[in-house]
């Protein structure tokens, strides 16, 4: 019989490990959730127009990357390969922009791009996101920022950097793409790589080709062209960033991947990756909304790759949980339905029980309590149905006292209060 495998190129987690994934996108999400941003819950695919229109003709990811289908109706589908423009979409759709701005959301899932797999970059990958719609003002960019460093901060990560820029307005672009274009047009590159300038000059510094990074180190800068009104936004920006002690880097020839960012853009960086050391970044995308059928609003968010932020974790060698800590294990002697009722009661109280199976005699209940990593445990027999008590022992002192049944939940919940786990 055939022995299935998992896609190549997708990343999967099961325990321990998906414990240490859960606990880093929890921390993003609560990071956002402190910020105000709410849930959107997004489909996995949308129609391609979509992410041809919002990404961008001229980006790998349209060109190369996305897995594109026909369905049973004969209509183009897109498994999604990033989150804000189906956010766009959706805010559209259901007319948030309509109410109060600016509209504050996040969103976590998985995302697919056909790259080729190595470590850090799969086909299947998880990501955070937020996006912050509806108002163009410097501070909310060091909002979104500031979301992320809280995460990695909370996480523990020390090896990592921001790096920042501006892209500027669209009369930055303007006067910019002029002089870019003037410049390529001295070089002598081959016919697919001029095709992708003719559509966006700006994506050759995407090109991770030696030749062409080595031609284009003395090309033209696109913050030397920032009108008075970028500069300013950027400057704020910044000085707003040393303000809450978050440290960055200038980065005056970064450009992100996608073709719909203008002004702020940023990009984490971890030293303990290598080629894939990016694990997190965005920026704004004013004229995006519009672009798709919507008003005309600005925006800016991020996009944090989970996976990538786990391995940066493991690189650094930083402690996370390694599961949901049991409260309480049960080893039931002959009293298996007693045994469950019980559990059930508890779990009801919120408190986290397990208990072994299958008639096991006490030295393998006890084997199973051992492993089980639970606080406490209790054997319950047919003397303690009888009596009512039990005797509640901690697993890693060995101490025991007696708890009559009935006020076991509530000495439970006492003596977990100081693990921050019931209120």
């Amino acid at each position: 019989m055939t022995k299935f495998q998992a896609p190549k190129g997708v990343s999967e987690y099961f325990p321990p490990r998906s414990n240490h994934f859960e606990y880093i996108r929890n921390t993003i999400i609560e990071s956002a959730k402190t910020s105000g941003y709410e849930l959107m819950e997004l489909p996995v695919f949308e129609d391609t127009e979509l992410f041809a229109r919002g990404v961008g003709e001229s980006t790998d990811v349209v060109r190369k990357e996305m897995y594109t289908f026909e369905d049973r109706g004969g209509r183009s589908i897109t498994l999604r390969p990033e989150g804000t423009a189906g956010v766009m979409r959706a805010t559209i759709e259901h007319n948030l922009d309509r109410g109060q701005l600016p509209v504050k959301v996040f969103y976590s899932g998985a995302f697919f791009r056909a790259e080729r797999p190595q470590a850090g970059r799969y086909r299947q990958f998880y990501q955070v996101g937020i996006e912050a719609i509806g108002l163009s003002d410097p501070l909310i960019d060091v909002e979104v920022i500031a979301v992320a460093d809280r995460a990695f901060r909370q996480l523990g990560l020390k090896n990592y950097r921001l790096e920042i820029t501006s892209l500027g307005d669209a009369i930055t672009r303007a006067n910019y793409l002029s002089q870019l274009r003037a410049y390529i047009a001295t070089l002598d590159f081959d016919e697919e790589t001029k095709a992708r300038a003719e559509i966006n000059p700006l994506r050759l510094f995407d090109d991770k080709r030696p030749e062409i990074r080595s031609v284009l180190a003395t090309a033209p800068i696109l913050m030397d062209y920032l009108t008075p009104e970028s500069a300013a936004d950027f400057d704020a920006v910044k000085n707003s960033l040393e303000a809450l002690n978050i440290n960055f880097v200038v980065n005056n020839r970064m450009v992100r991947g996608l073709d719909y960012y203008t002004g702020t853009a940023f990009e984490f960086v971890h030293e303990g990756l290598g080629a894939q050391s990016g694990i997190g970044g965005g920026g704004r995308y004013d004229g995006l909304m519009a672009q798709l059928g919507g008003a005309s609003l600005s925006g800016i968010g991020f996009g944090l790759g989970v996976d990538r932020i786990l391995l940066a974790c493991e690189a650094e060698g930083l402690s996370m949980p390694e599961g949901s800590e049991l409260d309480l294990f049960i080893v039931p002697l002959g009293t298996a339905p007693a045994a469950l009722a019980i559990a059930e009661e508890l779990r009801e109280r919120g408190l986290r029980v397990g208990m072994s199976y299958g008639d096991r005699a006490l030295k393998g209940g006890m084997k199973a309590a051992d492993k089980s990593g639970a606080r406490y445990s209790i054997v319950l027999g047919a003397d303690e149905l009888a009596s009512g008590e039990v005797a509640l022992k901690a697993m890693k002192s060995g101490e025991s006292q007696s708890v009559t049944l009935s006020l076991l939940a509530n000495h439970l919940i006492g003596l977990t209060a100081d693990f921050g786990d019931h209120s």
